[in-house]
């Protein structure tokens, strides 16, 4: 079984933000999947599906992004998963919009969401999937602000392509390997 966890904030008010492009990208790979994510546990939102031969967790914590370990290490641990069956779908602001990174291990890059299941976890072991959400040409922009709002103009059809490549990306991961997603995605 893998879990996959998309990191986003709970609420109307941030829904369809860049920061939640995680949430986005478990409800797209859901919908192919023909699961719902919907049963609460462990503060989370969450769905069983099957890509292939393997079963996977779809969650989408509720505890707001700087605490996501919370509910990413609860499900782990009940269901006896290890970070190696683990994988991460979150926001990057230093990649440019739509850009995707897979990586099997890493740091968290200044993601709050990231330092949090890190945190919990005490690993950076574990798979995940960063998506290109860029940042404001204009010096001194806020970070925070810029995550939290909604994209604009072309950026939507970026953001919305950038969704379903993610999706696609994380059902190679799951079916066909690190590896090979890596190899396939991050040249894209």
């Amino acid at each position: 079984m893998k879990l996959i966890a998309g990191l986003g904030n709970p609420g109307r008010e941030y829904a369809a933000t860049r920061h939640n492009i995680g949430f986005m990208v478990i409800d797209r790979l859901a919908h192919k999947l023909g699961v719902a994510v919907e049963k609460k546990k462990f503060k989370a939102l969450f769905g069983l599906g099957q890509i292939g031969s393997e079963k996977v967790l779809l969650i989408k914590p509720q505890t707001y992004m700087n605490l996501s370990g919370e509910a990413v290490s609860a499900f782990l641990r009940w269901h006896k998963l290890g970070p190696a069956d683990l994988i991460v779908v979150f926001d990057d602001m230093d990649l440019p919009p739509g850009k995707l990174r897979l990586r099997r291990e890493g740091g968290s890059g200044g993601h709050k969401g990231m330092e949090s299941i890190i945190m919990f976890l005490g690993t950076e072991g574990f798979a995940r999937l960063r998506i290109g959400v860029g940042k404001p040409a204009q010096p001194g922009f806020d970070g925070a602000r810029y995550v939290l709002s909604r994209p604009a103009g072309e950026d939507v059809k970026i953001f919305e392509e950038s969704v379903n490549t993610a999706a696609e990306a994380i059902h190679c991961l799951v079916s066909a390997g690190v590896e090979s997603a890596m190899n396939e995605y991050n040249r894209k």
